[in-house]
């Protein structure tokens, strides 16, 4: 980098639209763009150097050499950069990460052409169709074409003068009824060609045609009184209507389109192409593409179109695609962005498969690597919450009290989206008197941090205040009076409609109930008064057993604190024999104790 200069290269390249390529100081190809102004294209990358995401900074440090193509059109652009992408695969550049040979079915070219599938395109002048995104979806056409025609499976070569020759015999297919017997001359070219016109019309998309035919073909049996032969003529007919019952009919009026949408997530995206010919899905594939410098959808997706094209040979000349891309349109193709109508239902339709794949894709990498899991959760709250980092620390405050009686507070800490039992703590109130769940809160939140700032301990990225406005103001109040109120991400949660609230804001936020980051909430809520109602429990029951065991003449705070630490319970002590109880009292607080619990028998 310390040869180059960018302000000197920028001074060779025009305004024109082209393709761009970087090399690195060992002169290998590293990345490869296109751009409708190569001039403007190049120059951002060094001009607005310090506004690139991380990635991009890197690439531009390696760039050493920048080598350039100019083309008439952005289309020629478009199209050079994905081949050239293709041929050198530049580490910088994204790749659709799907290669597998896709299925076609082939129509031999030769005498009473075979019909078979292959993954070998092969430029002999045979009619492949495909290729097929589905092995399943491929083999149900391809059967259902062998049940409806007969035709040859062998490999004989059934050239006139061999059949005239005699060469060949029937063979076990012929007596079975699936072939009409063309190597013994038992079928013309003509009969066979005539089925062929109908196979390649229903692989086309045009099965209405074909049913058309048919619907005359037993019109014309029936008035022939070839009752046998109309009835053969339906059951080819009723099949060849149910196959197109269960194809995903879009309209008749759409005869050859490509559509495509866009699913992305992190440092993935994912492309689905949907091909359809007269108003039918005939091919439908949907890729992963795994991110280098965090484009964006658009550019990912103008990526994506011309090599999965490629893949299926498209030719459509009308691309529907969910927004607008930096592309112009011209003659050889035209980019639409439906907003209603069939073809806005053919996007929604493609939109629908991207979701499900993306959302069925992430499920599986999650649980393979859950902490993608856990990342992807912090950063939809992190967005919904409207934060500026992660919430990998959050903490949740609960009151507990009953009439007023022995008032506690509950903190419960989720690390990283997950309950940190070993942080829960919880408070006796002291400097409450009554049922105060505002001034309890506030002496709650204040000890809390006073002890964290006091110790150098993490303060929460968020805390989360069972309660509405109120709880959350005597919060704030605490936070306030420590001065880190700024520091951290403040926020209620009022339990009858579930609305969040902000400090100071008079509109609480509504999340959807299905909502990730709400259901994380959500459990912060319940832990923090599962966790408070239990503790509370527990203090209610050993206040009450310690009131009642220091009303006992003779047996003073000491002995209680002993008899509970001895025996857990006022039961346990009840049951206690007199020589288990001598552990702790002596005999005149014995008689006492017995002669206590003996009254309150009787």
């Amino acid at each position: 980098m310390d040869s180059f200069n960018y302000r000197e290269e920028l001074k060779k390249i025009p305004h024109k639209s082209g393709v761009y390529q970087y090399f690195d100081k060992n002169d290998e190809l590293i990345y490869i763009g296109k751009a409708k102004d190569l001039r403007n294209r190049v120059g951002s990358y060094f001009v607005n150097e310090a506004q690139l995401n991380g990635k991009t900074r890197v690439l531009v440090r390696k760039i050493n050499r920048i080598a350039f193509t100019i083309v008439d059109t952005e289309i020629d652009a478009w199209l050079l950069e994905n081949n050239l992408i293709k041929k050198y695969k530049p580490r910088y550049n994204v790749l659709l990460k799907d290669d597998k040979t896709y299925p076609w079915i082939v129509i031999k070219n030769e005498h009473f052409p075979r019909i078979y599938w292959t993954r070998q395109y092969v430029k002999d002048g045979s009619r492949y169709y495909g290729p097929y995104a589905s092995l399943g979806m491929m083999h149900v056409i391809l059967d259902m074409i062998r049940e409806l025609f007969p035709l040859r499976t062998c490999n004989l070569n059934l050239a006139p003068e061999n059949i005239a020759k005699g060469k060949y015999k029937v063979c076990l297919e012929y007596q079975i009824g699936n072939c009409k017997g063309p190597c013994e001359g038992f079928q013309t070219e003509v009969d066979y060609n005539q089925n062929l016109m109908d196979i390649k019309d229903i692989l086309n998309g045009k099965i209405s045609v074909v049913t058309s035919r048919l619907k005359e073909d037993i019109q014309q049996a029936v008035n022939e009184l070839n009752f046998e032969g109309a009835h053969l003529l339906k059951s080819k007919l009723d099949k060849l209507s149910n196959y197109q019952s269960k194809s995903t009919v879009v309209s008749s009026s759409i005869t050859n389109v490509d559509v495509f949408s866009i699913a992305s997530e992190d440092n993935y995206a994912f492309v689905n192409y949907l091909k359809v010919v007269h108003g039918v899905v005939i091919q439908t594939q949907t890729l992963e593409m795994k991110k280098r410098l965090d484009e964006t959808e658009q550019e990912l997706l103008a990526l994506a179109i011309p090599e999965i094209r490629g893949r299926f040979r498209s030719t459509s000349r009308e691309i529907i695609v969910p927004f607008e891309l930096d592309i112009e349109s011209d003659e050889s193709i035209k980019f639409t962005v439906p907003k209603v109508g069939e073809k806005k239902n053919l996007l929604e339709l493609s939109l629908k498969n991207v979701a499900y794949f993306k959302k069925e894709r992430m499920l599986q990498y999650e649980r393979l690597n859950p902490e993608v899991k856990t990342d992807r959760v912090l950063k939809q709250m992190q967005k919904d919450l409207r934060m500026n980092v992660l919430p990998r620390h959050i903490e949740c405050f609960d009151n507990s009290n009953i009439q007023g009686s022995y008032p506690v507070s509950a903190i419960v800490v989720f690390k990283d989206a997950k309950p940190s039992k070993k942080d829960y703590r919880h408070f006796n109130v002291k400097t409450v008197v009554g049922p105060d769940d505002f001034a309890t809160m506030e002496e709650a939140v204040f000890r809390r941090y006073r002890r964290v700032l006091d110790e150098g301990g993490d303060l929460p990225q968020l805390i989360v205040i069972d309660g509405g406005k109120g709880q959350l103001g005597a919060a704030m109040k605490s936070l306030k009076l420590l001065g880190i109120e700024k520091q951290l991400t403040v926020i209620g949660i009022a339990k009858r409609l579930e609305e969040l609230y902000y400090p100071g804001d008079q509109y609480p936020l509504y999340l959807d109930k299905k909502s990730e980051t709400l259901k994380v909430i959500q459990h912060l809520r319940d832990e923090a008064h599962r966790f408070g109602i239990t503790f509370h429990r527990n203090q209610r029951s050993r206040k009450t057993f310690v009131s009642e065991l220091e009303n006992i003449p003779g047996i003073g705070k000491t002995s209680v604190e002993k008899l509970l630490k001895t025996f857990k319970s006022a039961k346990k002590v009840k049951e206690a024999s007199d020589e288990e109880l001598r552990t702790v009292l002596n005999q005149k607080q014995l008689v006492a104790l017995r002669a206590y619990f003996m009254e309150g028998a009787g």
